[in-house]
């Protein structure tokens, strides 16, 4: 579905990866691991067509279609949606508009997102349709920040540091929220820096290290096992059980 080869960026100040190679499968949900400032985000970007940095080597591409050169809202439109770090959500509208700003229509699929199967992956969201977005807390807001991205019926979801600032009781409630995108036809692109939740969701692994390429792949159990780059490239932290 995905598949960045080779790619390798910059911004003014120099460049941030060199020679990125990653893929991600239908149905299938990959994470991608890295510490702060290795480059998850700027590789965000990149697929997303955002600008900066600039993609100065290697392809990006979707179901067989080079977006590389493409506009961001030319690449939402072929089947990607993006969770954005930090959560971003629309602070003056309530949460129901925050569903209903993005809603795409897909008719004829059984499968398609509406805020009625946000609300039910969701329930908190359910019972704060009518508040405002900036009175969530922020677990709520990351919520409601997946619900955005997923009523744009995306055939893949991309997610940055869905993790962030959350505590750990809440970082376990997503957890087993999001564990309701599995087995289905959504592919899932997970940016993360907490690897044991990281872990807890994705199909495959991959590690982002400091020279800006990829630098460990595996399934999640070769990763438990792997303690030598758990350590070199992710330093340890404190994860939600498995």
């Amino acid at each position: 579905m995905l598949e960045v080869a080779g790619v390798c960026c910059a911004y003014d100040m120099g460049p941030v990866l060199n020679g990125v190679d990653l893929a991600v499968a239908e149905g299938e949900i990959v994470a991608l691991l890295g510490r702060n400032g290795m480059g998850k985000t700027s590789l965000v970007r990149c697929i997303l067509g955002l600008r900066p940095p600039a993609v100065t080597a290697g392809t990006i591409s979707y179901r067989g279609r080079t977006m590389t050169a493409l506009d961001s809202h030319t690449i939402a439109r072929c089947g990607l949606g993006l969770v954005p770090q930090g959560r971003r959500v629309f602070g003056s509208l309530t949460v129901s508009e925050n569903l209903s700003v993005t809603a795409r229509g897909q008719s004829g699929r059984s499968d398609a997102w509406t805020s009625r199967r946000i609300f039910e992956l969701f329930p908190r969201l359910a019972e704060r349709r009518r508040h405002l977005a900036r009175n969530l807390s922020g677990g709520e807001q990351q919520m409601l920040a997946i619900g955005r991205a997923l009523m744009t019926n995306p055939s893949l979801l991309v997610m940055d540091e869905a993790s962030e600032g959350l505590a750990p009781s809440v970082l376990i409630e997503l957890r087993d929220q999001l564990h309701g995108l599995r087995g289905g036809e959504l592919s899932v692109l997970l940016v993360e820096q907490n690897a044991r939740l990281a872990a807890s969701l994705a199909d495959r692994l991959c590690v982002l290290g400091g020279d800006g390429t990829i630098v460990w792949s595996g399934s999640p159990a070769s990763f438990d096992a792997d303690d030598a780059h758990v350590h070199d490239h992710l330093g340890v932290g404190t994860v939600p059980p498995r």
